[in-house]
């Protein structure tokens, strides 16, 4: 482009802007009207925002599932399941991630100590008569938690047994279990998980109850 072009295109460019001034100097009214209902709606905007965060905020407080509810859902939903507990505890962050090549997290989450959580779901459709979950699916988790997911806290979930076996290795290598016995407390209350679970780390950062 040359020189000339661009002069033409700059002189243009000033001349409308000159003219775009003077029009709304000339109405400046319109310009106010139109400044009011920007922030009119603006205002509407955030109200609405504030009435949904309210309206989830309450759903998850009143969040509770049975033993026989979670024996029904199917290995996915357990894990959202797990994941809306989670929420419902105070982790907005709170995620299902759990698939193919999830390498050992179904669900991770933050909690408001700043800790994070990583979470392993083991559903069994027929509850306690299902298969224990043992020390292989344990290994598994006790090899990811940490190194690959960064987890401050890595926890078996399930809606059914626990081997004896797999709840020794568990101890020696700091994870933690929620079998059918803890899940059905803490899925039916109101307590957050962190009070139920005994040995956790120290919180990341101060709670607001400090």
């Amino acid at each position: 482009m040359s020189v000339a072009v661009l002069a033409v295109v700059a002189v243009a460019a000033v001349g409308l802007a000159t003219t775009v001034v003077n029009w709304l100097l000339a109405h400046w009214w319109l310009l106010l009207i139109m400044i009011v209902f920007a922030a009119l709606a603006t205002i509407g905007w955030w109200q609405q925002r504030a009435q949904r965060v309210q309206w989830e905020q309450a759903r998850a407080r009143a969040l509770r599932y049975g033993l026989a509810q979670l024996d029904g859902l199917s290995h996915r939903q357990f894990e959202h399941a797990v994941r809306d507990l989670m929420y419902r505890d105070g982790c907005t962050d709170a995620v299902q991630v759990g698939g193919q090549g999830d390498l050992g997290a179904d669900v991770k989450a933050t909690d408001p100590q700043g800790r994070r959580w990583v979470l392993q779901c083991k559903h069994r459709r027929h509850g306690e008569r299902g298969a224990a979950v043992g020390t292989p699916e344990l290994q598994v988790l006790n090899g990811t938690g940490r190194p690959v997911h960064k987890a401050d806290i890595v926890v078996m979930v399930t809606n059914g047994r626990i081997t004896q076996p797999g709840r020794i290795f568990a101890r020696q290598q700091r994870l933690h279990l929620i079998d059918r016995q803890l899940l059905g407390s803490w899925a039916a209350g109101s307590r957050p998980l962190w009070e139920l679970l005994p040995a956790l780390p120290p919180p990341r950062k101060p709670s607001r109850l400090s």
